[in-house]
């Protein structure tokens, strides 16, 4: 019987594979505000997010928690696994009904090791994730709270992904925008309805995100 060779092995399919349940890995799928995972807990799969949003948060010693990212579908996350960390560091929560897929630890390595395609993907998923958090410390750091609330909600709604002037944003609390730029609700608030009076957002079967809103973060 002839060897099965590298140009005659059938073609990964990386759509179908991070849809589907298979060897080592699960779907689960998940109601508003369940949790997917706590913080302590054993850290052996890796998480894809397929539909939904998450929202990943920490709590201090002193029992103060901070929301640190909200997860959009095509998103990883719990990644921590694959570099030897051995308990969850953070907590993750539907903010929406999500669906999420569980890679084995295992076999997360072995799809990164065998596929070049899929390995790729995460890769570049995650040097974007460490770029993202190093403008997100900068935005803390230097950016008004007006500023940090557009450009959360520009993120939120991939702005520069996809040649689309409104994009719709999931569900996502005014409590939970304020965790994210470290503000109170109430100014969240004030500048969500100034945001509105402008034309950079609406409210028309969820939040709709105008691409005009990054004159906000632009403006000196």
């Amino acid at each position: 019987m002839a060897k099965r060779t590298s140009k005659n092995r059938s073609r990964f399919d990386i759509a179908k594979y991070l849809e589907t349940a298979g060897v080592r890995r699960s779907i689960a799928n998940y109601r508003k505000g369940q949790t997917i995972f706590s913080q302590g807990d054993d850290c052996t799969t890796v998480l894809y997010l397929q539909q939904g949003t998450v929202k990943l948060t920490i709590v201090s010693p002193a029992g103060k928690e901070a929301v640190i990212a909200i997860l959009y579908p095509g998103d990883f996350f719990g990644e921590g696994c694959i570099a030897g960390q051995p308990r969850r560091v953070a907590r993750a929560v539907a903010v929406q009904p999500a669906s999420v897929l569980a890679i084995n630890k295992k076999e997360m390595l072995r799809v990164i090791h065998e596929e070049h395609e899929f390995s790729d993907r995460f890769i570049s998923h995650m040097l974007k994730r460490n770029v993202r958090f190093e403008e997100d410390l900068a935005d803390q750091l230097f950016n008004s709270s007006e500023k940090r609330l557009a450009r959360a909600l520009l993120l939120a709604a991939r702005y520069g992904k996809e040649e689309q002037a409104e994009k719709i944003v999931g569900k996502v609390s005014q409590e939970t925008w304020a965790e994210m730029i470290g503000t109170t609700r109430s100014r969240v608030s004030y500048f969500m309805n100034k945001f509105r009076k402008l034309g950079y957002i609406k409210y028309n079967g969820g939040l709709q995100i105008n691409s005009s809103l990054l004159r906000v973060i632009l403006k000196d």
